[in-house]
């Protein structure tokens, strides 16, 4: 495999040992900051069906993060490549996660539904912005290194809002 690669560092710290530390599973606190340099600290947490902090990120949450911005960078892309304007992009993704009775659990699926309003135009059609879709999707970093389905089900287009 040839072809050029690119190197990401991020920083997990643990900030919730409290008192007590890892002394038992409800002792300690599952809060974390990721840093990533020269960018505000993310706080983090587990899901609060693992004892975490609803008000924090976790990571099951930004893995669904990950394939709705790397669908939405490259649909974004593509469109200003075929000269479709793009005014709005919002997206309402949604993952499942199923979790095995010792623990053990994986995402069995993660949907997509990209909603965009574009200018009007001979481009400004479903077909087109579906054929988009198909594009991004299949051109996704992410959505290419998962080993589970990524449905897309974009939004009836909008066009002519702003």
């Amino acid at each position: 495999m040839s072809g050029a690669t690119h190197d990401y560092a991020v920083t997990v710290r643990w900030t919730g040992a409290g008192d007590t530390g890892t002394s038992s599973y409800t002792a300690y606190s599952r809060d974390h900051e990721i840093d990533l340099a020269h960018k505000p600290p993310l706080l983090g947490s587990a899901d609060p069906a693992f004892r975490g902090d609803p008000g924090r990120y976790n990571p099951e949450e930004l893995f669904v993060v990950s394939l709705s911005q790397c669908h939405m960078l490259w649909f974004l892309h593509l469109a200003a490549e075929s000269g479709l304007i793009v005014r709005e992009y919002t997206d309402a993704a949604t993952g499942t996660m199923r979790v095995e009775s010792r623990g053990e659990g994986a995402f069995t699926d993660v949907t997509l539904h990209p909603r965009v309003a574009v200018d009007a135009g001979e481009l400004a059609t479903d077909e087109h912005v579906a054929a988009l879709h198909h594009k991004a999707h299949a051109m996704c970093f992410i959505s290419r290194s998962v080993n589970f389905p990524v449905h897309v089900a974009p939004v009836p287009l909008a066009v002519g809002a702003a």
